[in-house]
Protein backbone atom coordinates (compact mmCIF):
# COMPACT_ATOMS: atom_id res chain seq x y z
CA UNK A 1 0.00 0.00 0.00
CA UNK A 2 0.90 3.48 -0.28
CA UNK A 3 1.26 6.18 2.54
CA UNK A 4 2.20 9.93 2.25
CA UNK A 5 3.62 8.89 -1.47
CA UNK A 6 5.80 5.96 0.44
CA UNK A 7 5.23 2.40 -0.46
CA UNK A 8 4.51 -0.20 2.34
CA UNK A 9 4.78 -3.88 2.05
CA UNK A 10 3.28 -5.91 4.96
CA UNK A 11 4.18 -9.61 5.65
CA UNK A 12 1.52 -11.73 7.70
CA UNK A 13 2.22 -14.31 9.21
CA UNK A 14 -0.17 -16.31 11.50
CA UNK A 15 -0.39 -16.08 14.79
CA UNK A 16 -1.04 -20.20 15.31
CA UNK A 17 2.23 -21.42 17.40
CA UNK A 18 2.50 -24.27 14.27
CA UNK A 19 3.86 -20.92 11.86
CA UNK A 20 6.50 -20.36 15.11
CA UNK A 21 9.34 -20.70 11.90
CA UNK A 22 7.22 -18.67 9.67
CA UNK A 23 6.66 -15.47 12.10
CA UNK A 24 10.88 -16.26 12.92
CA UNK A 25 11.51 -16.29 8.88
CA UNK A 26 9.04 -12.73 8.28
CA UNK A 27 11.16 -11.24 11.43
CA UNK A 28 14.42 -12.13 9.04
CA UNK A 29 13.19 -10.85 5.94
CA UNK A 30 11.38 -7.48 7.25
CA UNK A 31 13.18 -4.13 7.82
CA UNK A 32 10.22 -3.15 10.79
CA UNK A 33 8.63 -5.64 12.23
CA UNK A 34 4.89 -4.74 14.06
CA UNK A 35 4.15 -6.61 16.85
CA UNK A 36 0.14 -6.81 17.37
CA UNK A 37 -1.27 -7.89 20.77
CA UNK A 38 -4.92 -8.07 21.39
CA UNK A 39 -5.89 -5.73 24.24
CA UNK A 40 -8.18 -8.12 25.38
CA UNK A 41 -5.25 -11.36 25.40
CA UNK A 42 -2.47 -9.33 26.57
CA UNK A 43 0.89 -10.68 25.94
CA UNK A 44 0.77 -14.46 24.69
CA UNK A 45 3.11 -17.48 24.49
CA UNK A 46 3.62 -16.68 20.90
CA UNK A 47 4.18 -13.21 21.52
CA UNK A 48 6.65 -13.79 23.38
CA UNK A 49 8.06 -16.22 20.92
CA UNK A 50 7.02 -13.01 18.07
CA UNK A 51 9.39 -10.74 20.67
CA UNK A 52 12.62 -13.27 20.50
CA UNK A 53 12.62 -13.19 16.76
CA UNK A 54 12.06 -9.60 16.42
CA UNK A 55 15.13 -9.27 18.97
CA UNK A 56 17.38 -12.14 16.81
CA UNK A 57 16.63 -10.02 13.42
CA UNK A 58 18.38 -7.09 15.11
CA UNK A 59 15.51 -4.90 13.51
CA UNK A 60 13.59 -1.84 14.48
CA UNK A 61 9.82 -2.06 15.85
CA UNK A 62 6.80 -0.76 16.40
CA UNK A 63 3.49 -2.37 19.00
CA UNK A 64 -0.10 -2.08 17.86
CA UNK A 65 -2.13 -2.40 20.68
CA UNK A 66 -5.32 -4.00 18.86
CA UNK A 67 -8.68 -4.63 19.73
CA UNK A 68 -9.08 -1.04 22.09
CA UNK A 69 -13.06 -0.83 20.89
CA UNK A 70 -13.77 -3.55 22.86
CA UNK A 71 -15.27 -2.78 26.51
CA UNK A 72 -12.92 -3.08 29.60
CA UNK A 73 -9.62 -2.99 28.11
CA UNK A 74 -6.65 -2.31 29.65
CA UNK A 75 -3.83 -0.71 27.85
CA UNK A 76 -1.76 -0.03 31.04
CA UNK A 77 -1.60 -3.58 31.72
CA UNK A 78 -0.73 -4.77 28.30
CA UNK A 79 2.15 -1.88 28.13
CA UNK A 80 3.04 -3.35 31.73
CA UNK A 81 3.61 -7.18 30.50
CA UNK A 82 5.20 -5.91 27.27
CA UNK A 83 8.15 -4.27 29.27
CA UNK A 84 8.12 -7.51 31.64
CA UNK A 85 9.29 -9.51 28.87
CA UNK A 86 11.88 -6.67 27.60
CA UNK A 87 10.05 -4.92 25.15
CA UNK A 88 11.46 -1.17 26.21
CA UNK A 89 8.22 0.93 25.52
CA UNK A 90 8.61 4.93 25.01
CA UNK A 91 7.15 6.54 27.97
CA UNK A 92 8.95 3.72 30.47
CA UNK A 93 12.41 4.88 29.27
CA UNK A 94 13.23 3.17 26.12
CA UNK A 95 12.37 4.41 22.71
CA UNK A 96 9.94 1.15 21.24
CA UNK A 97 6.67 3.36 20.12
CA UNK A 98 3.51 1.85 21.02
CA UNK A 99 0.02 2.73 19.44
CA UNK A 100 -3.43 1.69 19.95
CA UNK A 101 -5.44 0.48 17.09
CA UNK A 102 -8.27 -0.95 16.11
CA UNK A 103 -8.74 -3.39 13.57
CA UNK A 104 -12.07 -2.93 13.31
CA UNK A 105 -13.14 0.67 13.44
CA UNK A 106 -9.69 1.50 11.89
CA UNK A 107 -8.88 3.56 14.95
CA UNK A 108 -5.34 4.35 15.29
CA UNK A 109 -4.94 3.01 11.67
CA UNK A 110 -3.73 5.67 10.18
CA UNK A 111 -1.25 6.89 12.77
CA UNK A 112 0.23 3.69 13.19
CA UNK A 113 1.38 4.09 9.00
CA UNK A 114 2.33 7.40 9.77
CA UNK A 115 4.71 6.10 12.40
CA UNK A 116 5.66 3.17 10.04
CA UNK A 117 7.14 5.99 7.47
CA UNK A 118 8.61 8.15 10.32
CA UNK A 119 10.58 5.37 11.90
CA UNK A 120 11.68 4.26 8.11
CA UNK A 121 13.60 7.63 7.64
CA UNK A 122 15.02 7.84 10.99
CA UNK A 123 16.51 4.22 10.78
CA UNK A 124 17.47 5.07 6.98
CA UNK A 125 16.01 1.95 5.55
CA UNK A 126 16.95 2.19 1.66
CA UNK A 127 17.22 0.23 -1.82
CA UNK A 128 18.65 0.76 -4.70
CA UNK A 129 16.39 -1.00 -7.82
CA UNK A 130 19.96 -0.43 -9.96
CA UNK A 131 22.17 -2.60 -7.58
CA UNK A 132 22.57 -6.34 -7.65
CA UNK A 133 19.53 -8.24 -7.18
CA UNK A 134 18.34 -9.58 -4.05
CA UNK A 135 14.85 -11.33 -3.79
CA UNK A 136 13.72 -13.22 -0.78
CA UNK A 137 11.75 -16.93 -1.82
CA UNK A 138 8.56 -16.08 0.91
CA UNK A 139 6.69 -19.45 -0.27
CA UNK A 140 7.33 -21.97 -2.84
CA UNK A 141 4.20 -24.68 -4.31
CA UNK A 142 4.48 -27.04 -7.13
CA UNK A 143 1.37 -25.69 -8.87
CA UNK A 144 -0.31 -28.75 -10.96
CA UNK A 145 -0.98 -26.77 -14.42
CA UNK A 146 1.83 -23.93 -14.35
CA UNK A 147 4.84 -26.15 -12.10
CA UNK A 148 7.18 -24.68 -9.62
CA UNK A 149 5.59 -21.40 -8.27
CA UNK A 150 7.48 -19.01 -5.55
CA UNK A 151 5.77 -16.10 -4.07
CA UNK A 152 9.00 -13.52 -3.54
CA UNK A 153 9.87 -9.66 -1.87
CA UNK A 154 12.56 -7.95 -4.01
CA UNK A 155 15.01 -6.47 -1.26
CA UNK A 156 17.17 -4.81 -3.79
CA UNK A 157 17.87 -4.26 -7.29
CA UNK A 158 14.56 -4.67 -9.82
CA UNK A 159 13.63 -8.34 -11.50
CA UNK A 160 13.05 -8.27 -15.14
CA UNK A 161 10.64 -10.48 -17.31
CA UNK A 162 13.30 -12.99 -18.90
CA UNK A 163 15.62 -12.54 -16.84
CA UNK A 164 17.91 -15.90 -15.93
CA UNK A 165 18.65 -16.30 -12.34
CA UNK A 166 19.04 -18.58 -9.38
CA UNK A 167 18.20 -19.70 -6.06
CA UNK A 168 21.22 -22.09 -4.78
CA UNK A 169 21.40 -24.85 -7.03
CA UNK A 170 17.83 -24.27 -8.84
CA UNK A 171 18.04 -22.08 -12.24
CA UNK A 172 15.56 -20.34 -14.34
CA UNK A 173 14.47 -18.24 -16.40
CA UNK A 174 11.29 -16.08 -15.82
CA UNK A 175 8.41 -16.34 -18.16
CA UNK A 176 5.58 -14.61 -15.40
CA UNK A 177 5.52 -12.19 -12.58
CA UNK A 178 2.51 -11.24 -10.97
CA UNK A 179 1.93 -8.96 -8.77
CA UNK A 180 0.02 -8.56 -5.55
CA UNK A 181 -2.96 -7.74 -7.12
CA UNK A 182 -2.96 -10.44 -9.71
CA UNK A 183 -1.62 -8.43 -12.67
CA UNK A 184 1.26 -8.72 -14.98
CA UNK A 185 3.93 -7.09 -14.98
CA UNK A 186 7.16 -6.89 -16.83
CA UNK A 187 9.77 -5.48 -14.11
CA UNK A 188 9.47 -5.78 -9.84
CA UNK A 189 11.23 -3.00 -7.85
CA UNK A 190 12.54 -3.52 -3.81
CA UNK A 191 9.15 -3.59 -1.49
CA UNK A 192 7.51 -5.44 -4.40
CA UNK A 193 5.88 -8.79 -3.07
CA UNK A 194 5.00 -11.02 -6.63
CA UNK A 195 4.87 -14.18 -7.64
CA UNK A 196 6.80 -15.96 -10.48
CA UNK A 197 7.00 -18.62 -12.89
CA UNK A 198 9.88 -20.14 -14.82
CA UNK A 199 11.69 -22.24 -12.19
CA UNK A 200 12.85 -25.83 -12.89
CA UNK A 201 12.01 -26.75 -9.44
CA UNK A 202 10.07 -25.63 -5.91
CA UNK A 203 12.44 -23.48 -4.22
CA UNK A 204 13.66 -23.64 -0.50
CA UNK A 205 11.31 -21.03 1.58
CA UNK A 206 13.72 -18.21 2.27
CA UNK A 207 16.20 -18.66 0.21
CA UNK A 208 17.81 -15.75 -1.85
CA UNK A 209 17.08 -15.62 -5.98
CA UNK A 210 19.86 -14.21 -8.02
CA UNK A 211 20.65 -12.87 -11.31
CA UNK A 212 22.73 -15.23 -13.26
CA UNK A 213 26.49 -13.69 -12.95
CA UNK A 214 25.90 -11.44 -9.89
CA UNK A 215 26.97 -12.15 -6.61
CA UNK A 216 25.75 -10.52 -3.05
CA UNK A 217 26.54 -11.50 0.27
CA UNK A 218 23.33 -14.11 1.26
CA UNK A 219 21.69 -13.27 4.34
CA UNK A 220 19.66 -16.17 4.29
CA UNK A 221 18.96 -18.56 7.15
CA UNK A 222 20.37 -22.07 6.06
CA UNK A 223 17.29 -24.37 4.98
CA UNK A 224 16.56 -26.55 7.74
CA UNK A 225 14.94 -29.97 6.50
CA UNK A 226 11.02 -29.94 7.17
CA UNK A 227 10.99 -33.29 7.71
CA UNK A 228 12.36 -34.58 11.23
CA UNK A 229 12.59 -37.93 11.97
CA UNK A 230 13.09 -39.68 15.80
CA UNK A 231 14.21 -42.84 16.93
CA UNK A 232 10.98 -43.14 19.04
CA UNK A 233 8.40 -42.89 15.88
CA UNK A 234 6.17 -44.89 16.25
CA UNK A 235 3.30 -43.25 13.71
CA UNK A 236 4.41 -43.23 9.83
CA UNK A 237 3.01 -40.83 7.71
CA UNK A 238 3.45 -39.57 4.05
CA UNK A 239 2.75 -35.79 4.33
CA UNK A 240 1.61 -33.62 1.26
CA UNK A 241 0.58 -30.19 1.37
CA UNK A 242 0.26 -26.80 -0.99
CA UNK A 243 2.99 -25.10 -0.12
CA UNK A 244 6.47 -25.35 1.23
CA UNK A 245 5.85 -22.81 4.11
CA UNK A 246 2.84 -24.88 5.10
CA UNK A 247 4.60 -27.93 5.06
CA UNK A 248 7.81 -26.52 7.42
CA UNK A 249 4.83 -25.24 9.86
CA UNK A 250 3.13 -29.17 10.16
CA UNK A 251 5.99 -30.59 9.94
CA UNK A 252 7.67 -28.51 13.45
CA UNK A 253 4.41 -29.23 14.81
CA UNK A 254 4.49 -33.39 14.16
CA UNK A 255 8.03 -33.24 15.37
CA UNK A 256 6.73 -32.56 19.07
CA UNK A 257 4.19 -35.67 18.59
CA UNK A 258 5.77 -39.84 17.85
CA UNK A 259 5.24 -39.24 14.48
CA UNK A 260 7.68 -40.85 11.67
CA UNK A 261 7.30 -39.17 8.50
CA UNK A 262 8.50 -41.00 5.79
CA UNK A 263 8.17 -38.55 3.01
CA UNK A 264 6.86 -35.06 2.92
CA UNK A 265 6.35 -32.42 -0.55
CA UNK A 266 4.02 -30.29 -2.00
CA UNK A 267 1.99 -31.26 -4.67
CA UNK A 268 -1.28 -33.53 -5.03
CA UNK A 269 -1.47 -37.10 -3.48
CA UNK A 270 -0.14 -39.63 -6.37
CA UNK A 271 -0.42 -43.10 -6.75
CA UNK A 272 3.86 -42.69 -5.80
CA UNK A 273 2.24 -41.58 -2.59
CA UNK A 274 0.09 -44.25 -1.89
CA UNK A 275 2.49 -46.82 -2.97
CA UNK A 276 5.04 -45.85 -0.58
CA UNK A 277 2.62 -45.77 2.46
CA UNK A 278 1.53 -49.16 1.23
CA UNK A 279 5.45 -50.27 1.60
CA UNK A 280 6.10 -48.92 4.61
CA UNK A 281 3.17 -49.04 6.50
CA UNK A 282 2.22 -45.29 6.81
CA UNK A 283 -0.86 -43.26 6.26
CA UNK A 284 -1.06 -40.14 3.62
CA UNK A 285 -1.88 -37.13 5.11
CA UNK A 286 -2.74 -34.28 3.00
CA UNK A 287 -3.81 -30.05 3.37
CA UNK A 288 -5.09 -27.94 0.97
CA UNK A 289 -4.74 -30.52 -1.60
CA UNK A 290 -6.29 -33.09 -3.83
CA UNK A 291 -5.73 -36.61 -4.02
CA UNK A 292 -5.97 -38.17 -8.07
CA UNK A 293 -8.80 -40.06 -8.96
CA UNK A 294 -5.82 -43.48 -10.23
CA UNK A 295 -4.54 -42.43 -6.59
CA UNK A 296 -7.98 -42.83 -5.09
CA UNK A 297 -9.06 -45.71 -6.57
CA UNK A 298 -5.46 -47.43 -5.94
CA UNK A 299 -5.79 -46.51 -2.05
CA UNK A 300 -8.66 -48.45 -1.87
CA UNK A 301 -7.65 -51.44 -3.59
CA UNK A 302 -4.29 -51.36 -1.33
CA UNK A 303 -6.20 -50.46 2.01
CA UNK A 304 -4.23 -47.54 2.55
CA UNK A 305 -5.71 -44.50 4.83
CA UNK A 306 -5.60 -41.18 3.30
CA UNK A 307 -6.82 -38.31 4.79
CA UNK A 308 -7.01 -34.80 3.65
CA UNK A 309 -7.43 -30.88 5.60
CA UNK A 310 -8.12 -27.51 4.86
CA UNK A 311 -7.84 -25.96 8.40
CA UNK A 312 -4.62 -26.60 10.50
CA UNK A 313 -6.12 -26.75 13.56
CA UNK A 314 -8.34 -30.17 12.52
CA UNK A 315 -5.16 -31.63 10.98
CA UNK A 316 -2.89 -31.30 13.57
CA UNK A 317 -5.86 -32.35 16.82
CA UNK A 318 -7.14 -35.66 14.90
CA UNK A 319 -3.02 -36.57 14.59
CA UNK A 320 -2.71 -35.44 18.07
CA UNK A 321 -5.72 -37.68 19.27
CA UNK A 322 -4.53 -40.17 16.49
CA UNK A 323 -1.22 -40.52 17.89
CA UNK A 324 -2.62 -40.60 21.41
CA UNK A 325 -5.49 -43.40 20.70
CA UNK A 326 -2.66 -46.01 18.32
CA UNK A 327 0.32 -45.52 21.40
CA UNK A 328 -2.23 -45.88 24.30
CA UNK A 329 -1.42 -48.92 26.22
CA UNK A 330 -4.41 -51.75 25.39
CA UNK A 331 -7.05 -51.82 28.32
CA UNK A 332 -7.23 -54.95 29.73
CA UNK A 333 -10.06 -56.94 30.25
CA UNK A 334 -10.26 -58.24 33.71
CA UNK A 335 -11.61 -61.74 33.86
CA UNK A 336 -10.98 -64.18 36.49
CA UNK A 337 -8.28 -64.46 39.50
CA UNK A 338 -6.88 -67.32 41.77
CA UNK A 339 -5.34 -67.72 45.14
CA UNK A 340 -2.39 -70.54 44.38
CA UNK A 341 -3.11 -73.02 47.49
CA UNK A 342 -1.14 -75.97 46.31
CA UNK A 343 2.16 -77.13 44.46
CA UNK A 344 2.57 -80.10 42.58
CA UNK A 345 6.20 -80.94 41.18
CA UNK A 346 5.52 -82.85 37.42
CA UNK A 347 8.61 -84.45 35.24
CA UNK A 348 9.04 -80.77 33.43
CA UNK A 349 7.94 -78.17 36.72
CA UNK A 350 5.49 -77.87 38.92
CA UNK A 351 1.62 -77.52 38.81
CA UNK A 352 -0.20 -74.91 40.89
CA UNK A 353 -3.29 -75.78 42.69
CA UNK A 354 -5.81 -73.37 42.59
CA UNK A 355 -8.75 -72.07 44.21
CA UNK A 356 -11.15 -69.41 42.29
CA UNK A 357 -11.69 -66.74 44.01
CA UNK A 358 -13.41 -64.20 41.20
CA UNK A 359 -14.59 -64.79 37.99
CA UNK A 360 -13.41 -67.34 36.12
CA UNK A 361 -10.19 -68.75 34.70
CA UNK A 362 -9.99 -71.35 30.95
CA UNK A 363 -7.28 -73.27 29.02
CA UNK A 364 -4.92 -70.92 26.84
CA UNK A 365 -5.76 -67.47 29.19
CA UNK A 366 -2.81 -64.74 28.98
CA UNK A 367 -2.20 -64.51 33.17
CA UNK A 368 -0.14 -62.50 35.78
CA UNK A 369 0.98 -63.57 38.44
CA UNK A 370 1.09 -61.21 42.19
CA UNK A 371 3.14 -61.81 44.93
CA UNK A 372 1.54 -59.02 47.17
CA UNK A 373 1.43 -55.82 45.26
CA UNK A 374 4.33 -56.68 42.70
CA UNK A 375 4.20 -58.41 39.69
CA UNK A 376 6.51 -61.29 39.12
CA UNK A 377 5.92 -62.17 35.44
CA UNK A 378 3.42 -62.92 32.81
CA UNK A 379 2.52 -66.46 31.37
CA UNK A 380 -0.12 -68.37 29.72
CA UNK A 381 -2.22 -71.79 31.17
CA UNK A 382 -0.92 -74.45 28.94
CA UNK A 383 -2.80 -77.22 30.66
CA UNK A 384 -5.82 -76.98 33.01
CA UNK A 385 -7.23 -80.28 35.32
CA UNK A 386 -9.62 -81.23 38.02
CA UNK A 387 -8.44 -84.26 39.91
CA UNK A 388 -7.07 -85.93 36.35
CA UNK A 389 -9.60 -84.75 33.97
CA UNK A 390 -8.61 -81.99 31.71
CA UNK A 391 -11.07 -79.20 31.51
CA UNK A 392 -11.11 -76.16 29.61
CA UNK A 393 -12.23 -73.74 32.37
CA UNK A 394 -12.45 -73.35 35.92
CA UNK A 395 -15.26 -71.64 37.35
CA UNK A 396 -15.57 -69.85 40.66
CA UNK A 397 -15.09 -71.86 43.87
CA UNK A 398 -13.62 -74.77 41.87
CA UNK A 399 -10.18 -75.74 42.67
CA UNK A 400 -7.69 -77.19 39.56
CA UNK A 401 -4.19 -78.16 38.67
CA UNK A 402 -2.44 -75.04 36.27
CA UNK A 403 0.34 -75.53 34.43
CA UNK A 404 2.12 -72.52 33.45
CA UNK A 405 4.21 -71.79 30.04
CA UNK A 406 6.66 -70.45 30.35
CA UNK A 407 7.31 -71.38 33.43
CA UNK A 408 6.91 -68.98 36.32
CA UNK A 409 8.95 -69.54 39.93
CA UNK A 410 5.04 -68.74 41.92
CA UNK A 411 4.98 -69.79 45.58
CA UNK A 412 1.98 -70.88 47.66
CA UNK A 413 -0.18 -67.69 48.21
CA UNK A 414 0.69 -66.02 45.19
CA UNK A 415 -2.25 -64.71 42.95
CA UNK A 416 -3.42 -66.14 39.31
CA UNK A 417 -4.74 -62.82 37.64
CA UNK A 418 -6.11 -63.60 33.76
CA UNK A 419 -6.69 -61.19 31.31
CA UNK A 420 -7.33 -60.56 27.84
Amino acid sequence: MVTQGKKITFIDTPGHEAFAKMRSRGAKVADLAILVVAANDGVMPQTQEAIRHIKQAKIPMLVAINKIDLPGVNLEKVKKQLIKEGVSLEGYGGDVVSLPISAKTGQGVKDLLEMIILVSEMENLRADPQGPLEVVVIESKLDRNRGPVACLLVKNGTLYLRDEVFVENIKGKIRAITNDRGERIKEAIPGTPIEILGLETVPQVGAILQKEGEKIKEKKEAPATPVKKTPEAKIKIVLKTDTLGTLEAIAASLAKEKIETIFSGTGDITESDVLLAKTTGAIVIGFNVRISSTASVLAEEEFVKVKTYQVIYELLEEITETVEALLRPPKEEFLGKAEIIAEFPVEKGKVAGCRVIEGRLALGDKVKILRGEKEIGQTKIKSLRQQKEAINKAELGQECGILFEPLLDFIISDIVISVR
